[in-house]
């Protein structure tokens, strides 16, 4: 019995024993636990040279890979730990003048300055620093009343010079960029922030707007598009997604209208989509010249001048523009404003069969136009019967005879050469056809340069005229005293 006791009295003791030791283990192991963690920020904390100069180390490391957020937060920490640090000041003062954090680095300038005193290059700092302050502010000053040349030139030369990292000057030289049309420089400059940060909203829009002014609308729609994912609800990013949308939309519905021969539609279209965005020249050339084709087959030609030298006024080496204005001219019966335009076009494109035959067809217009026109003269359509032709210069020889009109002799000596001289040319159906192909009769007539055709003689040929019954009034056989004969049909 005392054995058994003895027995289980050990096994308790044992057991006893047992659970000392593990509580004594798990304290050590807490205990060790609790080093391991505190460890970092103790070591952070401690203001011993060697974990200052761990800390200035790493930042040093992160300014040159341009990693300025964690740089200054292992700089703050130094100083945290030690606000002695003078040289946690100088490299804080530097980071923040590069990201134009100006009153910030002011502050650890002048720190620095009170713990390094007189240090030349510190003061040689600070100087540039209030400079570039005050240039980034004449910047913004100058963007805002229209002044973009200057403006730009203080970004480059001064604000980046000094501060390189700056966003707000990055920001503000792309959009000067854009107001200078550098879209191409713009389109780099986005891309070095993007490079920084992809998710950049300012540089998605203004690097999108760059690609929609080089008429790249598909790279300047996904810009947008991934802007607006970022941020659904931006003003400037929906106005630029949507309103490329709508130019889109309406320049192919001019286009198709155009091509469907809805012209008038497609007039109203080609408006619609210019007045969406004056500024897009590199696109709105391309409406302009829409615009004058659509118009010219309209037979509008004074509108279609005009839209076509909107064309050329953007992009003077448009052959197809001078092409369509000389046609729209030729509507307008400018004979030579038309040869000159078929000119250039040819002269810029002397290959082009085309425009040849368009410059030949109109040089023949333009001397076409300096003929005399008969039917004019004689007041009768192209299509008159010989009838028609007969009567109406009857009518006139009576009218414009010069015996009729004594107080206004000479004026009725011309009218009556050239009602003569008209009807020559259509009284004889073999001229007429002639005539009316284009062909130059006056010469071959005795009417160039001479004067015109003189039916009262005078050295040419003399011509007598016989109105059967004679005139009305009793003058069988000629006018009393004119010299001139009588009229004969």
């Amino acid at each position: 019995m005392s054995k058994s006791v003895t027995s289980f009295a050990s096994a308790i003791g044992w057991v006893a024993c047992r659970g000392i030791i593990f509580t004594i283990f798990i304290l050590h192991f807490v205990f060790a636990c609790q080093l391991l963690l505190l460890q970092p920020l103790v070591s952070a904390l401690d203001d011993k040279p060697g974990n200052a100069a761990e800390l200035l180390q790493r930042a040093s490391q992160n300014i040159k890979v341009k990693h300025y957020a964690e740089a200054l937060e292992d700089l703050n920490t130094a100083i945290k730990a030690n606000s002695t640090l003078s040289e946690a000041y100088w490299h804080r003062a530097s980071v923040l003048r590069n990201l134009c954090r100006y009153e910030e680095s002011e502050k650890s300038y002048k720190k620095y300055l009170e713990l390094k005193p007189r240090d030349s290059t510190a003061e040689k700092e600070l100087s540039q620093l209030l400079q570039a302050q005050s240039a980034l502010n004449t910047a913004f000053n100058l963007f805002d009343t229209g002044d973009f040349t200057k403006s730009l030139e203080y970004i480059d030369k001064v604000v980046l010079v000094f501060s390189p990292a700056c966003s707000k000057a990055k920001t503000l030289k792309v959009k000067l960029l854009l107001e200078a049309k550098d879209y191409s420089a713009a389109i780099s400059e986005t891309g070095f922030i993007l490079k920084e940060d992809e998710n950049n909203l300012e540089a998605l829009l203004y690097r999108g707007r760059a690609y929609y002014y080089l008429t790249d609308h598909d790279v300047a729609m996904r810009h947008f598009q991934k802007g607006l994912r970022l941020d659904p609800e931006n003003r400037e990013l929906k106005k630029a997604y949507f309103g490329l949308k709508n130019l889109l939309k309406k320049s192919k519905s001019a286009e198709d209208n155009a091509e469907k021969g809805k012209l008038r539609l497609s007039v109203e279209d080609f408006k619609a989509a210019l007045a969406l965005d004056p500024k897009h020249l590199a696109h709105n050339v391309h409406l302009h010249l829409g615009l004058c084709k659509v118009l010219v087959r309209l037979g509008r030609g004074k509108d279609a001048i005009s839209s076509c030298t909107e064309a050329l006024d953007i992009d003077g080496e448009l052959i197809e523009a001078l092409v369509q204005r000389g046609e729209a001219k030729l509507l307008t019966e400018d004979w030579e404003g038309t040869v000159q335009d078929l000119k250039s076009a040819a002269e810029k494109s002397p290959q082009d069969m085309n425009v040849q035959e368009a410059l030949m067809r109109a040089e023949k217009a333009l001397k076409l136009s300096k003929r005399k026109d008969w039917y004019k003269i004689l007041g009768v359509s192209k299509t008159a019967s010989i009838t028609e032709i007969k009567r109406a210069y009857k009518k006139l020889a009576l009218q414009w005879h010069p015996d009729k009109n004594v107080d206004n002799r000479e004026e009725a000596e011309a009218k009556f050469r050239e009602i003569a001289s008209a009807y020559q040319v259509l009284g004889d159906e073999e001229k007429r056809v002639r005539y009316d192909r284009g062909e130059d009769l006056e010469e071959e007539m005795g009417m160039g340069g001479g004067g015109g055709f003189n039916p009262f003689g005078g050295g040419g040929q003399q011509f007598t005229f016989h109105f059967e019954g004679g005139f009305p009034g009793g003058f069988e056989g000629g006018f009393p005293g004119g010299g001139f004969g009588g009229f004969h049909f």
